[in-house]
C-alpha cells in the first residue's frame, strides 16, 4: 500500500537528497520512504506505528483492540483514570471470597477519594456532573456537553467563578453551549432543570460570554419550530407554514427586540389556524413556556405584516 507522505519534519518539507524532489511516497509494506521521481530509497526500516495484530473485520478489531474510551472534557480527569469494577468476581467470572470482597470495597472507596487531589478538582468534578445531569434532563446531544465542559474549564482558568456559585456558572456554560451548537433551549427550560434561578443564570451567562469573548449570534426562532410542533403533535404542513411566517415577518423587521420563543410560538399558532389544525393559545403557550398575552401580541403583529385579517 502506497500513500503520499505529507509529513513535515522540524526543518520543513522533506526532500530527496539526490534530485531535491519533494514527491516522496511511503511504502507501508516494506517500511521505506521512496522518491517517486528518481527511485532513491530515502529511508528504510521505518517504525510502523500501527498495531502488531491483524484484523479483517470490525468485530475482530473491537475484540483485539486494547485501548480504552477516547478522552473527554466532560470528566474532571478527562477519562484518564482507573475504575475498579463493582462486580465481586475474578477474571474467570467466579465469585471471590468474603475477605477479598471487603478488600475490594476498601480499594474502591480509596480509588474514589484519590481521583480528586484537592478542593479545586472536587469542585470541577461537581460542576461537570451538574452539566451532565442537566444535559440529560434537557435531552441534548453529547457534543453540547463537551462544549459546555470546555466553556466551564475556560471560565475556571480565567478565575471567573470566584464570587459566583458553581451551579450558576455550570448552568450558564450549558446555556451558552446550546446556543453555540444551534440547539437552543430557553432560559425557562434551563432554569427548570437547574438549581439556580432564571435571573442568576441570565446574569452569569452575560458575564462569562463577555469575559470569554463568546461570539453569540441572536437565536433564530425557526430553531424552536420543529420541537414545539412535535410536542403539539402538529403536521409538517404547519411547521413549513410557521417557518414561512417567521421568514416573511422577520424581513420586515418585526423580530428585532422580541423573544425568539414567543415569536416562534405565535407563528405556530397562526400556522395552525391557517392549516385548520387549531390549537388554543393556552396549549401553545404551555409548550413554549411563554404567556398567552405574548402570543396574542406577536400573533397580531405577524398577521398584520402578512396582510391576513384574522
Amino acid at each position: 500500500m502506497r500513500e503520499t507522505d505529507e509529513t513535515e519534519d522540524q526543518e520543513g518539507v522533506r526532500e530527496c537528497p539526490e534530485c531535491e524532489s519533494d514527491n516522496l511516497v511511503k511504502d507501508s509494506d516494506r517500511g521505506e520512504l521512496i522518491c517517486e521521481d528518481c527511485g532513491l530509497v530515502v529511508e528504510e526500516e521505518q517504525i510502523d506505528p500501527g498495531p502488531e495484530w491483524r484484523a479483517f473485520n470490525h468485530q475482530e478489531r473491537q475484540e483485539k483492540s486494547r485501548v480504552g474510551a477516547p478522552t473527554t472534557q466532560t470528566m474532571h480527569d478527562k477519562g484518564l483514570t482507573t475504575t475498579i469494577d463493582w462486580k465481586d468476581k475474578d477474571a474467570y467470572g467466579r465469585s471471590i471470597s468474603s475477605k477479598k470482597r471487603s478488600q475490594m470495597h476498601r480499594l474502591r472507596k480509596w480509588q474514589e477519594r484519590i481521583r480528586t487531589k484537592d478542593a479545586g478538582e472536587r469542585n470541577l468534578q461537581f460542576a461537570l456532573s451538574e452539566i451532565d445531569r442537566m444535559a440529560s434532563a434537557l435531552g441534548v446531544p453529547r457534543s453540547v456537553r463537551e462544549v459546555a465542559s470546555v466553556i466551564y474549564r475556560r471560565a475556571l482558568k480565567e478565575d471567573l467563578i470566584r464570587g459566583r456559585s458553581i451551579e450558576g456558572v455550570a448552568t450558564s456554560a450549558l446555556y451558552a453551549a446550546c446556543r453555540k451548537e444551534g440547539i437552543p433551549r430557553s432560559l425557562e427550560e434551563i432554569s427548570e432543570v437547574s438549581r439556580v434561578e432564571r435571573k442568576e443564570i441570565g446574569r452569569t451567562y452575560r458575564y462569562i460570554s463577555q469575559e470569554l469573548g463568546l461570539e453569540m449570534r441572536p437565536v433564530d426562532p425557526k430553531k424552536y419550530v420543529p420541537r414545539f410542533c412535535s410536542e403539539l403533535e402538529l403536521s409538517e404542513e404547519v411547521q413549513t407554514k410557521a417557518n414561512e411566517i417567521i421568514e416573511k415577518t422577520a424581513e420586515e423587521g418585526l423580530l428585532s427586540g422580541k423573544s425568539p420563543t414567543g415569536y416562534a410560538a405565535a407563528a405556530i399558532y397562526a400556522a395552525s389556524l391557517l392549516c385548520n389544525e387549531k390549537k388554543t393559545q393556552r396549549e401553545v403557550a404551555d409548550v413554549a413556556q411563554v404567556t398567552e398575552v405574548t402570543i396574542r401580541n406577536r400573533y397580531q403583529e405577524q398577521i398584520e405584516a402578512m396582510g391576513i385579517h384574522g
